[in-house]
């Protein structure tokens, strides 16, 4: 055998090794599948994600990820219902400005992270039918425990005198989320465009301090 059929051979040999499997078992392969999951969204899309791509970026065999999900999009599913975060308690600054700029920040966060832009990749390229399920998650997950916190906040400005009486329904909770959503799906807005303080002092509390 020639040196540089040597050579070769031994590149091949190395790249193989450096391509095998690592082993995990249990929640360790999980958590490094799903952030291959996550990784391959931000940067290909859903469209171009595949079982192939993402058990080699998380360097397992394909089998493992079929022995758990039967198809990419309880795939995704799964990844993004592992990784979102819990809303956590209503934030108490000691003021009614405080505690919206607090909430308002946390969506603003989550929306312009890696794990928001996940979520964006999806819902852009597939078709409404196909969304549906990813768009429950979301209202799930993210929208509704957002709005809960906001009338949690309101209902306890209105007992402190800062919000008129009345002015926590429905409609006004799901301004901030609906407007952020907006905001950085139909217009490309970033974390530029969804500014807290903007948010709240020219959106929300307008509509619900008392005159």
């Amino acid at each position: 055998m020639s040196a540089e059929a040597r050579t070769a051979g031994g590149g091949t040999e190395r790249a193989a090794v450096t391509a095998a499997p690592v082993r995990r078992r249990g929640e360790a392969l999980e958590s490094a599948i799903h952030g291959a999951v996550l990784q391959q969204l931000t940067t290909d899309g859903y469209a171009r994600l595949t079982m192939e791509g993402v058990a080699a970026a998380a360097q397992t065999g394909k089998a493992a990820l079929y022995r758990r999900w039967s198809s990419k999009e309880e795939l995704v599913m799964d990844a993004l219902r592992a990784s979102l975060p819990p809303a956590g308690p209503a934030p108490d600054t000691g003021s009614l400005r405080g505690d919206l700029l607090a909430v308002v920040t946390g969506l603003r966060t989550a929306m312009v992270s890696d794990l928001g832009a996940a979520v964006r990749a999806i819902m852009s390229e597939i078709d409404h039918q196909r969304a549906h399920a990813f768009l429950e998650l979301v209202l799930e997950r993210v929208v509704e425990p957002t709005t809960a916190l906001i009338a949690e906040v309101l209902d306890r400005g209105t007992a402190r005198g800062e919000v008129r009486p009345g002015a926590v329904t429905p409609l006004v909770t799901d301004a901030v989320p609906a407007l952020m959503l907006y905001r950085i799906k139909m217009c490309g807005g970033g974390a530029v465009e969804l500014d807290p303080a903007a948010i709240v002092d020219e959106v929300l509390l307008p509509i619900v301090r008392r005159p």
